[in-house]
């Protein structure tokens, strides 16, 4: 199924964006994460971060791999497979992370699609540049949903548009 594709012009659209997704996490969840460098996927994860309560620095994980954040109303395990292979990977221990009782955010997601869960939102961030304007850009979020719960999401967002933090567009971007 494919959801919706979000454009947001300034980070604060993002940081809603965000935070109304993290409204909406439960324990187990799993939310998969790609794009550009730059584009935006640990400042949205940082957004999510707070609006589940937590108040440690939330910073991106490529060197440690993994970070675990227990202080909010779930467990946030914050993931970075910018610098794995599926194989390296494989040996971290990820389905004990995906089963478990905690909010999984996977940066870099698609050098894992082996070991994702089959159940999981998975957020494609992209820069947007205008053309003549070198110095403006928006951000661009592709939104595909893996699983009943998920697409549920995506059906809910369709109904509710007034709900939007943003100026949203529906599109196949990806």
């Amino acid at each position: 199924m494919q959801c919706d594709t979000w454009t947001f012009e300034h980070e604060s659209q993002t940081v809603q964006w965000a935070q109304r997704i993290a409204r909406m996490l439960f324990a187990g969840c799993v939310i998969a994460l790609d794009g550009d460098l730059g584009a935006g996927k640990t400042t949205w994860t940082q957004a999510v971060a707070r609006e589940m309560g937590i108040t440690t620095p939330v910073r991106s994980p490529t060197f440690a791999l993994i970070h675990e954040y227990e202080e909010g109303r779930l467990p946030l395990y914050h993931m970075d497979m910018y610098r794995l292979t599926q194989a390296e990977a494989s040996t971290l221990g990820l389905d004990d992370y995906f089963a478990g009782e905690g909010v999984c955010i996977v940066e870099w997601a698609s050098k894992i699609p082996l070991l994702l869960p089959a159940q999981r939102l998975h957020l494609y961030f992209s820069h947007v540049h205008v053309e003549g304007e070198p110095h403006a850009s928006f951000r661009r979020v592709h939104v595909q949903p893996h699983g009943e719960r998920y697409a549920s999401w995506c059906q809910r967002w369709a109904e509710e548009p007034e709900e939007r933090t943003d100026k949203s567009e529906k599109s196949s971007f990806f």
